[in-house]
């Protein structure tokens, strides 16, 4: 506190009050995998913000791997920023004795997406969603294995106890004269006659390939998404069709409607850039069976190649089920607790809740003028409480101070239904 000793006029800088919570990005990807040059940085992940700078680090010898086909992706489809975490062509998810693996993204508080391409065995899918279960502010975009015949193999639980359909797939396709994988009628678009067979998928090495001979999804979880099939791109490096895996795409696609819309909007019924074609065509009863076991498919509607599916690993019965009320609270969560960091210390008193109430009800205002939360009025949207029966003299003592917050957020329109019915004018005239 100022003493005044000698008399004169003092001037003083007082805080003004709020403090106003910024919202943090939501939009950069981290993608763990690997690339063949062997100059490339491994093991550390290192920040690129456009494709000529990848390629510069990573090298352009084709041709690409999932790693570059999904970095690619992620540029073309919307994407500004992203780390990339060489873990070598023998390297896993998981890391190894002698290398991190995908801990080494823990202590880069900026990701929010993070992709394993072409990852489909059951260790890697539980080294990715473990990942971002423990930092609970990233989600993940896992691809679903890269052919399956039988759609019931696709969503039975991806485990270790079988080996990779993705070898088996791949040393069929090399020994093919026309290099086309194993089922190739059926991965064909609509399954036309005549047509030609698919694009050779980039050749699976050790911590990729599928959870078992017919394929399987990930574990429950509510911090990842899986999307399935893979799609027909051009190789940026040789300019060759070939198969690649979705998740660099959709995770452009996911930094692409962040930046238009919001966090908020369901990253669906958006178009995948550079996709030409699907390894699958899946129908509305083949989906129907893909969504209930809450993987997201890829499909062909009136010609454009989309998103049409926006639902998390969490079951159909949990209330994080969707994918962007999941991001939404991971978004508001991490806000919150970056833009309060200055009450730590404060005097745990009735003035720090007050404080506490404004700058969280600024910030959570905002999400509902931005159209993030549910209601046609600030109560019906939000709450935040903290006074003296949130904080009891026994948690003041112990140095505690506690908020309770609860939103309403808007959930995605995913069934449209409309209810058309013959309409008679004179039966209307006499209901009149």
């Amino acid at each position: 506190m100022p003493q005044y000793l000698t008399p004169g006029v003092y001037v003083e800088e007082l805080m003004g009050g709020a403090r106003p919570i910024e919202g943090v990005g939501t939009e950069i990807a981290a993608f763990v995998g690997f690339v063949d040059d062997d100059e490339a940085p491994r093991g550390v992940p290192t920040s690129v913000n456009n494709w000529t700078q990848y390629t510069s680090i990573f090298g352009t010898e084709g041709p690409s791997t999932p790693l570059t086909l999904a970095v690619h992706g992620f540029f073309l489809n919307g994407g500004q920023r992203c780390y990339v975490l060489n873990v070598g062509p023998d390297g896993t998810v998981g890391g190894t004795p002698g290398e991190p693996g995908i801990s080494a993204l823990e202590h880069i508080d900026e990701i929010a997406i993070v992709a394993a391409p072409g990852m489909t065995d059951a260790a890697s899918y539980d080294a990715v969603l473990s990942h971002c279960e423990l930092m609970r502010d990233r989600v993940a975009v896992l691809d679903g294995p890269a052919h399956v015949d039988d759609l019931n193999d696709l969503i039975r639980p991806a485990t270790m106890s079988t080996p990779s359909a993705a070898s088996a797939s791949s040393s069929s396709s090399s020994s093919s004269p026309s290099g086309s994988s194993a089922g190739s009628e059926e991965s064909t678009g609509e399954g036309e006659e005549g047509s030609a067979p698919p694009p050779p998928a980039p050749t699976p090495r050790r911590g990729g390939g599928s959870g078992g001979p017919g394929g399987g999804m990930a574990r429950a979880s509510e911090w990842g998404a899986e999307y399935v099939p893979w799609i027909s791109v051009v190789d940026p490096l040789t300019g060759t069709l070939v198969e690649a895996p979705p998740s660099g795409h959709v995770a452009g696609v996911w930094a692409r409607t962040d930046g238009s819309r919001g966090v908020h909007k369901a990253p669906a019924n958006e178009t995948v850039r550079g996709a030409l074609d699907l390894t699958r065509a899946f129908t509305p009863s083949e989906q129907g069976l893909l969504n209930s076991a809450g993987i997201n498919a890829i499909r062909n509607i009136h010609g454009s190649i989309k998103i049409w599916g926006a639902r998390t690993l969490a079951g159909s019965a949990s209330e994080w089920r969707y994918l962007p009320v999941r991001r939404l609270f991971a978004f508001a969560e991490e806000s919150i607790q970056q833009g309060t960091g200055w009450v730590v210390f404060e005097p745990n008193d009735q003035v720090l809740w007050n404080a506490i109430r404004r700058d969280v009800r600024g910030f959570l205002r905002r999400l509902w003028r931005d159209g993030a939360l549910m209601g046609a009025t600030e109560r019906e949207a939000f709450f935040v409480k903290c006074d003296a029966e949130t904080n009891p003299q026994e948690n003041i003592d112990a140095g505690i101070v506690t908020a309770l917050i609860g939103m309403a957020p808007v959930k995605p329109a995913e069934f449209i239904v409309f209810k058309v019915s013959q309409y008679t004018a004179a039966a209307g005239e006499e209901a009149q």
